[in-house]
């Protein structure tokens, strides 16, 4: 019991006396933690907000467009088909608010709720017979335009009759995705409302879902269907392209973090080696007195792991609670992983172990220290080192030549530092590249598939007189007409986007990154992700059906296509069938450069007497700002990691030439000479593993962002690297800090009197 004690108030003492180095070595560890925590919960399937939706809502696993109502008792006999939604009719209306137009799928329904596939209501409340022009809108459109419950809006039919609406509730669906991403947005009706709204049967479509009994096994399914409805089939959807619609976001959060947690894990590991090694060395004394004094090895290895192991455990439970809050927020209240969950036990099981671990190797060292209290552990003699060799050669002053020489006195703690304080460095670097591609897609949007700046629609107007308005406009460089009609790939089992734009003759400017534009009819580019589903390459020919039409293409490029996951064909207007092409559905606006989109936008509505749609292009990289703040926090993290390895070193030094001031004084050299050599020391070290991090991550940032693009769909082409003077800049910030806190300890340490620098 007296030695638990006495072992209590020594490490009280040990903290006191080094509360800034215990303090850093907590928040980096709980930083790491945090990251880890958030990154899994982004990445969980467990708390994907599809999976949520679909389970609460009991949702269809295939959705399936029609002209007409499809045969219900067929489709309900399909193999694998326990239940089936609907049809429900559904008519395409546009909705008008503040200036402006965005397109809505109207969905009749009955006043009771559906038992697949149900709405989930979470403002307001669902609809009831008397709700002659109510809606219940869905909850990611409603926030995108600002609708609120009891909030009255108007609507367009396709016969241009408008008909004024309220919204009595607000939803959320596993039926489709996200708003913008998903389009058009969705609001559930009476099928009394829908039937006034839009009585012509030929301007609306059926719609079913299909639930099935193994959700993993839906392609007999689909196969089925298709065979069923022969070319009744508009469009198809499958539960795998919601849920990857609804995870895009949260997976790249989640794959930066969880690169930033995992490489920071080893990192922190390394600093809490060299931490706890120096602390081991510069305790020499107290621990070989403790030994003395009756202390076994197992004991003061015990005592050090306790101390050091404490600090790491508590790290852990700090970075508990700040990783589910931070999941919380960035959730934005979605549920967030249990306590008892796989992925939380597992991050926490194993950084403890990685902590545990990287205490237990200097502490084993410790618990070998000879009881000699008075034999102190000088650093070990050998030869001058290569740097200090050059330092001699090339004649640098004396401060700098010792302070070289003592970099590597030490050779395994000085590696270790060095390591230590590369890693951070390698991932700051890999931070300032992901920060670096986001600047390039909101400055140079042209060269990731986003040349226009505007979508122009006719809406009250002809495709001529559209067409006239904005080529008249000064600042318009380039008008190019375009349609997007939903295409099924070869195998019938899927939808895919295909976007027509400009002609063959004059493309609209597509970013290629492989192969070239498409120059005549019947060729076109691809994105990443639609290469990846129909497993085609370049030079490739692939049948696709538009709106029943056979449609055959070659396939001569590839693009970075950021929208719907990369499976996008584009290409030009005059390879569509006309039924498809004329007249074009809008028209994208490259303006010159230097041109305002909004005063373009305000003419052309002013021209056009409010008769066309004008909207502005939503570049993909404005719904990542928050990577941004994400990648300082990381770098703060990161630092502190740094800066433990950076005093450790810095301390270890102090305490190694400690003996060595008066002898330095002695030789001639000033205070400010003897600071010089101790901080050279600990700054060859920062600048040697600065560079080679700055190096490394300079070299690896391409490559990974290009990796992410290739694996979302998106695909490679899209990593920037740091710019030279950017990198610069960092290498300088971070050995200009680095030295400034070593040279404080020194200039203390050297102000001070020798027996107390001794001591």
């Amino acid at each position: 019991m007296s030695t638990t004690r006495a072992s209590i108030r020594w490490i009280r003492a040990d903290l006191r006396v080094r509360r800034g180095q215990a303090l850093l070595t907590v928040l980096a560890v709980a930083g790491i933690v945090t990251a880890l925590i958030t990154s899994a919960t982004l990445l969980e399937d467990g708390t994907n907000p599809w999976r949520g939706l679909f389970a609460e809502s009991r949702g269809a696993h295939v959705w399936i467009h029609t002209k007409d109502a499809p045969d219900v008792t067929a489709l309900s006999r399909l193999h694998g088909v326990t239940q089936v939604a609907g049809p429900y009719r559904t008519a395409p209306v546009m909705l008008a608010m503040d200036g402006r137009k965005s397109p809505v799928a109207l969905r009749g329904m009955q006043v009771r709720p559906p038992s697949v596939a149900a709405p989930l209501i979470r403002e307001g409340r669902w609809l009831r017979s008397g709700d002659v022009d109510g809606v219940v809108v869905e909850r990611s459109f409603a926030e995108a335009l600002d609708l609120r419950v009891g909030g009255p809006f108007t609507v367009t039919a396709l016969s241009g009759a408008s008909h004024p609406l309220v919204v009595v509730g607000l939803a959320e669906t596993a039926d489709q995705g996200f708003y913008p991403e998903w389009t058009p947005g969705l609001a559930w009706t009476l099928t009394t409302t829908l039937a006034r709204v839009e009585p012509a049967l030929g301007r609306s479509e059926s719609v079913t879902g299909l639930r099935l009994a193994d959700g993993e096994d839906t392609l007999p399914v689909v196969h089925g269907a298709v065979t069923l409805l022969d070319e009744k089939i508009q469009r198809m959807s499958t539960w795998r392209e919601v849920r990857a619609s609804m995870e895009l976001d949260n997976r790249l959060l989640g794959l930066l973090l969880a690169l930033f947690g995992v490489t920071g894990l080893v990192a922190a590991a390394l600093a809490i080696v060299n931490v706890v090694g120096g602390r081991v060395l510069t305790q020499t004394r107290d621990i070989a007195t403790l030994k003395s004094l009756g202390y076994t090895r197992s004991q003061i290895f015990g005592l050090l792991m306790a101390e050091h192991g404490a600090l790491g455990l508590l790290g852990i439970a700090v970075g508990l609670v700040c990783g589910q809050i931070a999941s919380s927020f960035a959730l934005d209240g979605m549920p967030i992983l249990p306590l008892s969950s796989v992925p939380l036990l597992s991050i926490i099981g194993g950084t403890a172990a990685v902590v545990l671990v990287a205490v237990a190797l200097p502490a084993w060292r410790g618990g070998r220290t000879p009881p000699i209290p008075a034999a102190p552990a000088a650093p070990p003699k050998g030869r001058l080192s290569r740097v200090a060799r050059l330092a001699l050669l090339v004649r640098l002053p004396p401060a700098l030549v010792l302070g070289t020489r003592d970099a590597f006195t030490r050779r395994v703690p000085a590696f270790l530092s060095i390591f230590g304080l590369a890693v951070p460095m390698m991932m700051i670097t890999i931070g300032l590249g992901v920060w670096a591609t986001l600047d390039d897609f909101l400055h140079h949007p042209e060269q990731v598939g986003q040349a226009a700046a505007l979508t122009v629609r006719p809406d009250k107007l002809t495709p001529e007189d559209a067409a006239r308005i904005v080529r008249a406009d000064p600042e318009v460089q380039a008008a190019y007409p375009g349609s997007e009609v939903s295409a099924l790939e070869p195998e019938q089992t899927r939808s895919v986007l295909a976007r027509a734009v400009g002609t063959s003759a004059q493309p609209y400017p597509f970013s290629v990154v492989e192969g070239r534009m498409f120059t005549g009819r019947g060729e076109a580019v691809a994105g990443q992700g639609l290469l990846d589903l129909l497993g085609v390459k370049i030079g490739d020919r692939v049948r696709m059906t538009v709106g029943g039409t056979p449609l055959i293409v070659h396939i001569v490029g590839r693009v970075v296509e950021p929208d719907q996951d990369g499976e996008v064909l584009s290409l030009g207007l005059d390879s569509l069938a006309a039924k498809d092409a004329v007249p074009p559905q809008f028209y994208s606006l490259v303006l010159r450069p230097g041109a305002d989109p909004a005063a373009v936008r305000a003419r052309l509505l002013a021209a056009s007497d409010e008769g066309l749609e004008v909207h502005r292009v939503v570049n993909p990289a404005e719904r990542l700002e928050v990577i941004r703040v994400l990648i300082v926090a990381l770098i703060v993290v990161l630092a502190l990691l740094g800066l433990a390895n950076l005093l450790t070193a810095s301390a270890l030094g102090l305490r190694d030439h400690a003996l060595d001031l008066a002898v330095l004084k002695a030789m001639g050299l000033t205070p400010g000479q003897v600071a010089a050599t101790l901080v050279t020391g600990t700054g060859l070290l920062v600048v040697l593993g600065v560079s080679a991090g700055t190096a490394a991550g300079a070299s690896l940032v391409g490559g990974l962002i290009d990796l992410q693009g290739h694996t979302s769909g998106v695909g490679a082409g899209i990593g920037r690297t740091p710019s030279a003077l950017t990198l610069l800049f960092a290498v300088l910030i971070a050995v200009g800090a680095a030295l400034l806190v070593t040279l404080i300890p020194a200039r203390k340490a050297v102000r001070a009197q020798i027996p107390v620098a001794v001591r």
